[in-house]
Parts: structure tokens; sequence; C-alpha cells
């Protein structure tokens, strides 16, 4: 797997090009039915209920299960882990194309989630095994995070492309034929890794775990799309209940799903609090450019998705710049410098008006996603040095599991002061349909006369275009905060080659000791 002085050889690469194949599954199914909705509810007559829960079942599961599953993957093996999760997913997908009601396709999804929590932690721990040097995994780890991200973006386009000459099961079976040729090749390609030690596995820590993350997720989803509503702030509440009795549990378990020492390492720590704001950027911000595109310009969904990828040259460029810089400069200058960049993105589509170009938007985007992408990138490869070898999937989980979390909170902070803005703008001045979103005033305009209409269409323009303005300064804000944050976390970590070894593994023996 490796040549001499830990340098991975051509099996390692062609190891990681397949490791990259589901985690671009993973990431394309969070989005993929983003357009088939309509033919679905067409076909299957699910009711608004069943619809939500179609579209979120599957990132609600992977989100409350990664944890579980990374720590699992550590006792038993990640690469028979990621075999047994791969040959699940296509199963699942299978069942999920050919679905013939809403609540058989709910319990589809349900299982694709479920799948991809327990391959999902294996496809990053196992790059620790595979690439012992820092430098080589840093470029490793850049590649997946990358992958992860283009999964994000693609998923809705390629789902529109296939709606456009398939039927909506379609969108499900082009991650069959991966999913095969991960199970065959797999066992030729990847190592096998389980924990020398290997304690009992926490099964209450696993059940506070799903506990504690899915009504999270979910309370800060359904208040970031539907406004505030008690339930899911109860719902929220309590899974933050949960969460504290799942860290009194992590403390005292004699094998806690994750050990909590880790969080005692400055550098760990930093790195998932870094993945958490970087999701909190790319992901907050992409419910504003796809509606930027669709109800202000006027582009159909599958137009929109496709000038949508054009940041993904940002996301490119950022990957390979921040992987030929992380062996030449310290990693607090990079995670400083990708911060700031988002922050500029953020600047720049603070500018963004109703009239503006198509340029001015889809450049800010890319600068966003850009500097996120390239942080991300960056830390990834600090917290599984951070962590011990045997612990590697538990703690490649977590991060994992805080980019849901960043993403998800992205979503609801930006959203919900874009929202507040739209709001306070059309109040009394357009129809009770139109006040809440600009895709009520635009179905509302579209039963109105032409001159009503372009009144309508302009104010709930103009208003949505303040809410984003003050979005973006939010953003703004919240980016410079972060790169203050990873300046005072990490700027005790040295150039990693000219560490020899890293300062952070280090912190790790004196913690074990």
């Amino acid at each position: 797997m490796t040549t001499d002085h830990g340098r991975p050889g051509r099996r390692a690469w062609l190891g990681l090009a397949l490791l990259l194949l589901p985690t671009l599954v993973l990431a394309m199914d969070m989005g993929v039915l983003f357009f088939a909705v309509p033919f679905i509810a067409t076909d299957l007559h699910p009711s608004g209920t069943q619809q939500l829960w179609i579209m979120d079942m599957y990132s609600f599961l992977l989100a409350g299960l990664l944890i579980p599953m990374g720590a699992l993957g550590d006792r038993i093996g990640r690469r028979k882990l990621l075999i047994g999760g791969t040959a699940a997913f296509a199963a699942a997908s299978l069942v999920a194309a050919w679905s013939d009601g809403a609540d058989r396709l709910i319990a589809a999804r349900a299982l694709l989630g479920v799948a991809g929590a327990v391959f999902g932690p294996s496809t990053l721990a196992l790059i620790r095994n595979m690439f012992p040097d820092p430098k080589r995994r840093q470029a490793a780890i850049g590649a997946w995070s990358g992958v992860m991200m283009a999964g994000a973006t693609l998923g809705p386009v390629i789902g529109g492309l296939l709606l456009d000459h398939f039927w909506w099961g379609s969108a499900f079976l082009i991650a069959v034929p991966v999913m095969l040729l991960v199970m065959v090749a797999a066992p030729f390609l990847l190592p096998e890794y389980r924990a020398p030690r290997q304690g009992r596995f926490d099964l209450l820590g696993a059940a506070l775990s799903i506990s504690a993350v899915l009504p999270v997720v979910y309370g800060i989803k359904t208040l970031a799309v539907d406004g505030w509503s008690p339930r899911p702030a109860l719902v929220l509440a309590a899974g933050l209940l949960v969460g504290g009795a799942l860290v009194a549990r992590l403390r005292t378990a004699a094998d806690p799903l994750i050990d909590t020492t880790l969080f005692r390492i400055r550098t760990y720590t930093g790195a998932i609090t870094v993945n958490t704001i970087a999701m909190f950027a790319m992901m907050g911000f992409t419910l504003f450019t796809s509606q930027y595109l669709q109800l202000v310009k006027g582009y159909s969904p599958l137009t929109a998705s496709l000038w949508a990828l054009l940041p993904s040259v940002g996301v490119g460029a950022a990957v390979g710049g921040f992987g030929a810089l992380a062996g030449r400069v310290r990693p607090a200058v990079l995670l400083v410098t990708g911060f700031l960049a988002s922050a500029a993105g953020f600047a720049a589509m603070a500018l963004v008006t109703p009239g503006s170009s198509l340029v001015l938007p889809l450049v800010a985007a890319g600068v966003i996603a850009a500097g996120s992408v390239g942080t991300v990138s960056v830390t990834g490869e600090m917290v599984l040095s951070a962590a011990p070898a045997d612990r590697a999937g538990a703690a490649g989980a977590t991060a994992e599991t805080a980019q849901e979390l960043g993403s998800s909170l992205g979503i609801a902070v930006l959203g919900a002061a874009g929202a507040a803005i739209y709001r306070a703008r059309m109040d009394g001045a357009a129809p009770d349909a139109a006040r809440d979103t600009l895709g009520g005033a635009v179905t509302t305009a579209a039963r109105l006369p032409a001159e009503a209409a372009d009144h309508l269409l302009g104010t709930a323009r103009n208003a949505f275009a303040d809410g984003m303005h003050v979005a973006a300064l939010v953003g703004v804000v919240v980016m410079l905060g972060a790169a203050l944050a990873a300046h005072l976390l990490m700027r005790h970590l040295p150039v990693p080659e000219a560490a020899g070894a890293p300062e952070r593994e280090e912190e790790v023996k004196a913690l074990a000791a």
C-alpha cells in the first residue's frame, strides 16, 4: 500500500479514487430529488407531510448515525463496514427507484440514510491508514472534501438531467453501479483496519447520540424553512437536553463512542469548530443563490442549477491551491486566508441587486465556496492526525456531523435574517400569500393582471435583495470572527513539513500519558 518513507504507492492512489466514488454519491443523494418532487407528487400522491419526509429522511438519519457508525467501524473493521454499507445503499436505491407508494419511498430514503452513515465515516478514516505522510494525506483529504462539495452541487443537476429523459426513479439508479464497483474492488485496493484494543460498543451512547442529533437537525431545518413555531422549537430543545446527557455518558463510559480527551487537544477542537463554520458559510448562502437565479432572474430550475455549477470552478481551484500550499505555509495562515476569502465573497453578495449581471453573484458565490472548501480541506487532515489511529473513524464521523450541523445552522441563521427583512419590507405592501416568501409572491403574481403583477414582483424582488444584503453582512461578521478564532486556535501549529512529527501528535501523547 505504501512505499519507502511512508509514501503512498499506486495502489493507495487507486484506493483513494475508489473511496471518492461513494463519497460523491453520498453527497449527491442529498439534493438529487430537488427536481423530482413534482413527478413524485403526480405518481405517488404523497401528503404534504409525506413529501417533506421524502426529502428530509435521508439527511436526518445520515446525520444522526454518523458518530455511532464511525465508532463501530473502528471496532469491527473500516473496510468491512464500507463494503456492507455500499451493498445496503445499492439495495435501498433499487427499492427507492421502484417504490409504488409514498410510505415505501420514505422507508427507502431512511434505509439510504442508514446505509450512507454506515460507510460514510470509513471513507475518511481509511485515508488515515492509506496515507501516513501528512503532506500526501492533506492532498487526499483535499480531494475528499472537494468531491463532497461537488456532489452536493451536482446532485440537483444530475437529477434534473435524468428527469428530462427518464422517470423519477432513475435518480436513484445512478448509485447502483458505483456501489457495486466499490464492493468488488475494495478488497483489492483498500486495507482493512480495526482498533487493536477493542472495547465494548457503547449502545447507550449510540442511542443518546442518535436521540440528540436527529432532533437538533430537524428543529434547525424546520425553523429555517417554516419560520418560528412551538413544535420544532421544543424538539430542538429536547435534542439539546439529550445532548447534555450524551456528554455526561461520554465522560463516564469505559469505552465511549468519542474519546472526550480529544476535545482537550486545541488542534482537534479548533478543526471541528472551523469545519462547522465553513459549512455554515458554504450551505447557508446556497439558499439565497438558488432563489436568486430562479425567482429573481426567472430561470427554470434546471437552467438555474447549471448556472450554479460555475462557482464549482472556485472549489476546484481552492482544493488544488490549498493542497499545494499545505506543506509550505502554516495552517493558521491558510485557515485565516480561507475565511477572509469567504468574507470577501459575502461582501460582494451584499452588492447584488435584482438588476445585477450574473457575473457578480456567481463570482461572489464561487469565492465563498472556495474559501469554505479550502478551510475544510486543511482541517480534515488535522482531525485525523489529532486523533489516535484507532479512533480515526469516530473522529472523522464527528467532523462530518459537525459539517451537517453547520449546514443546518447556516440555512437557519442566514435564512432567518433574510426572511425577517423580506417580511418587514413586504408588510402592508402585498397580499398575505406574498408576504412570507419570494416564491409566494411569484405564485400570487401569476394570478394578477400584468401591471399589478409587475409591481408586486418588483417590490418582492427588491425586498428579497434587501434580505440577502443583511444575510450577507451577517456572513461577513461571522467569517471575520472565524478568521480571528482560527488564528487564536491554530497559531501554535508549525508548517507540517518543518514540524517533522506534527506537534498535534505530541498533544495526543501527552494526553494519553
